[in-house]
């Protein structure tokens, strides 16, 4: 039998925006060598102060070439740890011959990066050089140097066009089976032609006479009728509108994820979901990532912390009043949900705010969700105590932070890798149901 030639090695270059997406992402290179630019400690050294995400990413790595590096230095190569690992280093010669800070007329840490893969690439002439960053301009500068750049790739969702919807719709189904819906409210998976389903997936059926909503109840492992009410005064208007609240409100589903556009009512339905589930729980929490526009921090804005924060939670608080107002004044439940959010049973809060303190007997709703890297996502999940429901609401392609995109944001990684269990349920929302003139806007514009 003929060998099969071995892989030639090669080595990474990583930069920061690799680290503070994935604190371990030096070990995720196989039997590649890796190097970090000294420049990129630099710039971790003024990360590794605060409690947002990348602080934390960058204070683990900081550990990790500590423990990896022990008692030697890592100016020449030493092995990572594994038999199946490459080797790792740290560039301290940033002086290539081509020098990017002269040819884009800057001396700033990305062009510093850039020279140490240069001069990297200068003193290893048989081996391939790769760039790695989640900068998407600086892997363009990159190439124009003639150095070959590229994503960080692991994490990443390969076919987004292709990410899970959770909803199947059935044609020339069997008008018998349909009958069994109604009559018994469930019927077997091989009635409607199916050998297997994927826990809590919704279906759309349709025979000649009649339809009807249904999911696969992965408890009783049979096809259940799903049938359209109000929850909290609030009537869905299609029928992935109908499956989110029946996956909301399901207990014995405890993940959810909502995608879609804005407009299809998933922050809305999420919130309405939890009011009528209040008692059922000791708080609701809803939050979200503040990504400031134009990524400037909060600080530039006037005020005190309140003021500055109020803007990024405003459309919680839309959401919340339009739910409030499904109610007449005197009504118990228009006074019940302000006086929830004065005793703080109902929070509406930065995300931010939510890290360290522990999510038991709980129900938490995360908007905007595609704003979160998958180990922030894996963060939250992980602190999930007793009785506890976890929401993700978001629309993976609307991403407003700089080093995510479709493929590897935390929401698209959550719906692509635990779409088969039984604890969750996801549904894509489609249709805007805000205004016709909303509508227009995103069909047009």
């Amino acid at each position: 039998m003929p060998v099969a030639k071995p892989k030639a090695k090669k080595i990474f270059v990583l930069d920061t925006s690799v680290i503070i997406y994935n604190h371990n992402a030096i070990n995720t290179f196989e039997e590649n060598d890796v190097a970090i630019p000294i420049t990129v400690f630099e710039e971790l050294d003024n990360f590794k102060k605060g409690n947002d995400t990348k602080n934390f990413e960058a204070r683990e790595f900081i550990r990790l070439m500590d423990r990896i590096s022990g008692k030697y230095t890592m100016k020449n190569w030493r092995r990572l740890n594994g038999p199946t690992k490459g080797r790792f280093k740290v560039l301290m010669d940033e002086q290539s011959k081509l020098d990017a800070r002269n040819v884009f007329g800057d001396d700033k840490p990305d062009h510093r990066i850039l020279n140490a893969a240069l001069k990297l690439s200068e003193d290893n002439p048989g081996t391939k050089v790769i760039l790695v960053t989640k900068d998407v301009n600086l892997r363009l500068k990159a190439k124009a140097l003639n150095l070959q750049a590229e994503d960080y790739e692991t994490g990443k969702v390969k076919n987004i066009d292709q990410l899970y919807t959770g909803k199947t719709q059935l044609e020339d189904i069997n008008p018998e089976a349909i009958d069994k819906l109604y009559a018994e409210g469930f019927c077997a998976l091989e009635e409607l032609g199916l050998g297997n389903a994927i826990p809590n997936h919704f279906f759309i059926l349709k025979s000649s006479k009649s339809s009807a909503l249904a999911f696969f109840n992965p408890v009783t492992s049979r096809v259940e009728r799903i049938e359209k009410h109000a929850v909290s005064r609030i009537m869905p208007r299609n029928a992935e509108q109908v499956f989110a609240l029946h996956a909301l409100l399901n207990p014995d589903v405890k993940l959810v994820t909502m995608q879609g556009i804005a407009g299809t009512g998933k922050t809305l339905l999420a919130l309405a979901a939890a009011w009528e589930q209040r008692r059922n729980f000791k708080q609701v929490y809803l939050a979200r990532p503040v990504v400031p526009l134009s990524n400037k921090d909060i600080g530039f804005l006037p005020g005190d912390i309140k003021s500055k924060l109020n803007p990024y939670m405003e459309p919680l608080w839309d959401n919340l009043k339009f739910i409030q107002n499904q109610f007449g004044e005197d009504e118990k439940d228009y006074k019940g949900i302000s006086d929830a959010v004065e005793k703080e049973k109902l929070v509406i809060t930065p995300l931010a705010y939510i890290r360290g303190r522990s999510i038991s007997n709980v129900i938490f709703i995360v908007d905007e969700a595609q704003n979160l890297t998958p180990h922030e996502v894996k963060t939250i999940i992980t602190r999930a105590g007793e009785n506890t429901k976890i929401i993700f609401t978001g629309d993976v392609f609307q991403i407003d932070t700089p080093y995510l995109d479709a493929q590897s944001n935390g929401l698209s990684y959550l719906i692509h890798n635990i779409k088969q269990h039984a604890l969750y349920a996801h549904i894509r929302l489609e249709k805007g149901e805000r205004s016709e003139l909303a509508n227009l806007a995103n069909d047009l514009l």
